[in-house]
């Protein structure tokens, strides 16, 4: 019963309901082969992207280009934005990121760069991380916003700025696991050293039945390896 509850949720929720509609789809253009084959198709390569083991399969070789280190000697901690909402709270990868950068600041007590800016005009996500530092105890001083960047590239140069302006030359540049072969590439280009320091893991490889039921969570970290396989290309 547990396992059909959880079926049927699956299948009334994205992206299950829209597998379903591609697959009645086919059902009921089937005379039409071209167009029957391209729903059918459609709704297996959407069932895919949206189930654990292929997500894993897309993302784990992004996350397994760098292992967290423990060389720690530079001159400043770089933490990423990864998107917040309009409410002023971040996002997921944004909010891991910026944990994992905490608890580097404690054990080396290194200033932080957030750098990550926003499209619109609420707050930027460097905007929101330096307040959630400020408010659980970390000195003004050791935090510096970079609130203009709207991307990677961005990021790095912005980021070589103000390291070139404060004397900072080997930087611990921490963001998701899965984007961090793209940033390494990018950060290296401005000339800086670059201790890379994934983490924000999306890969569990712990399967059961239900790792085959279509999720949304899977849907948008396949999404994000397929992006990020696209940008490299494009390097």
């Amino acid at each position: 019963m547990f396992f059909l509850k959880k079926l049927a949720t699956s299948l009334i929720v994205p992206p299950g309901v829209f597998i379903l509609i591609l697959l009645f789809l086919a059902f009921f253009i089937r005379n039409n082969k071209i167009l029957c084959l391209i729903a059918m198709f459609s709704g297996l390569f959407l069932y895919l992207i949206s189930i654990e083991p292929v997500k894993d399969i897309l993302i784990s070789p992004l996350e397994k280009s760098f292992s967290v280190t423990k060389e720690l000697n530079a001159d400043v901690i770089v933490i990423l934005g990864g998107g917040s909402y309009d409410s002023g709270s971040l996002k997921e990868d944004s909010l891991n990121r910026l944990l994992e950068g905490y608890f580097l600041y404690k054990k080396t007590r290194l200033p932080i760069i957030l750098s990550g800016g926003a499209s619109d005009e609420k707050l930027s996500d460097s905007q929101i991380m330096a307040k959630i530092l400020r408010e659980i105890g970390i000195d003004n001083s050791k935090i510096i916003e970079e609130s203009k960047s709207r991307n990677t590239l961005e990021n790095a140069f912005n980021t070589s700025e103000i390291c070139k302006k404060r004397g900072f030359n080997r930087i611990i540049l921490v963001t998701s696991a899965y984007h961090m072969q793209r940033a390494l590439k990018i950060f290296q280009k401005t000339g800086l050293s670059i201790i890379p320091y994934p983490t924000d893991y999306k890969t569990d490889k712990k399967y059961s039945v239900y790792s085959f039921l279509p999720k949304i969570s899977s849907f948008s970290n396949s999404t994000k390896a397929i992006r990020e396989y696209i940008s490299l290309l494009m390097l």
